[in-house]
């Protein structure tokens, strides 16, 4: 089984957060970089499912130079070989240009299943897996718990709203898109950290891809960011007790919404 995973590499949790000059996002130079958590998770069954069934595992990763840290810590933990879509055309894209981007690979790349994350820690849309499967033709399912592997394809487990599950049966190749906490995270080895050095990275770019720019062009964008604004306002009720209390569980209800 041939398993490719898709890897972002977010900010890490306790960056300092900056909003740039242009007041469109987070400045970057004070950032520190790790592989998204749920991406995380998703190399992780990938990892599992080929110890279990055999095969090859290919970590993904887009972006500049420094999303190669994320791609060797992949191949320290197990994966085969990497691929990196390093181009300025990929400056900036939106999840539909990633889902693009990855498409494209993917399918140039051939595989039997397509993982990412449910979701960025960064931008939080939880679409690119689901568009680069829509690209690519391919079923999916999202919000992935466990993955099973049988004769027809694949048994899924899906997350549902109030601690319900489901599970699903379809056919591969497919796209998942897997939940935080499905399984315990691994961590390099001294040997695999040694390995990964000798691992093959594969660069692409858009012209290699047979991507035109034009088509990455933003159906989305941030206008402006900005911290919250903090204020104070001190209201005195007066009346009787009677009215002071009715007016106070008016303003509990209908102002501050607490019930």
């Amino acid at each position: 089984m041939k398993i490719i995973v898709c890897l972002k590499q977010v900010p890490k949790n306790d960056s300092v957060l900056r909003i740039n000059e242009q007041g469109t996002w987070i400045q970057d130079r004070d950032l520190t970089y790790e592989i998204n958590e749920s991406d995380a998770y998703g190399l992780e069954a990938a990892l599992q499912l080929k110890e279990k069934h055999g095969g090859e595992v290919i970590a993904l990763s887009l972006g500049p130079a420094r999303v190669q840290s994320v791609i060797k810590e992949a191949l320290a933990r197990g994966a085969d070989r990497g691929i990196h879509l390093e181009d300025t055309a990929f400056d900036n894209l939106d999840a539909y240009g990633i889902g693009t981007a990855i498409a494209a690979a993917t399918k140039a790349e051939g595989f039997d299943l397509l993982l990412t994350g449910l979701q960025s820690d960064d931008y939080g849309f939880a679409q690119t897996g689901v568009i680069a499967a829509e690209l690519l033709g391919l079923p999916h399912t999202t919000i992935v718990m466990d993955v099973e592997l049988n004769d027809a394809g694949l048994r899924v487990k899906r997350e549902l709203e109030n601690g319900f599950f489901q599970w699903v049966n379809m056919p591969a190749p497919a796209v998942l898109t897997i939940q935080s906490g499905i399984n315990t995270l691994r961590y390099a080895t001294l040997k695999g950290i040694m390995a990964a050095k000798k691992k093959e990275i594969k660069k692409l770019d858009a012209a290699t891809l047979g991507i035109d720019a034009a088509s990455l062009a933003p159906r989305m964008e941030f206008r402006r960011i900005y911290l919250p604004q903090k204020n104070k306002q001190t209201q005195f009720i007066e009346g009787s007790a009677g009215d002071i209390a009715a007016k106070l569980i008016d303003k509990l209800k209908n102002e501050a919404r607490v019930f």
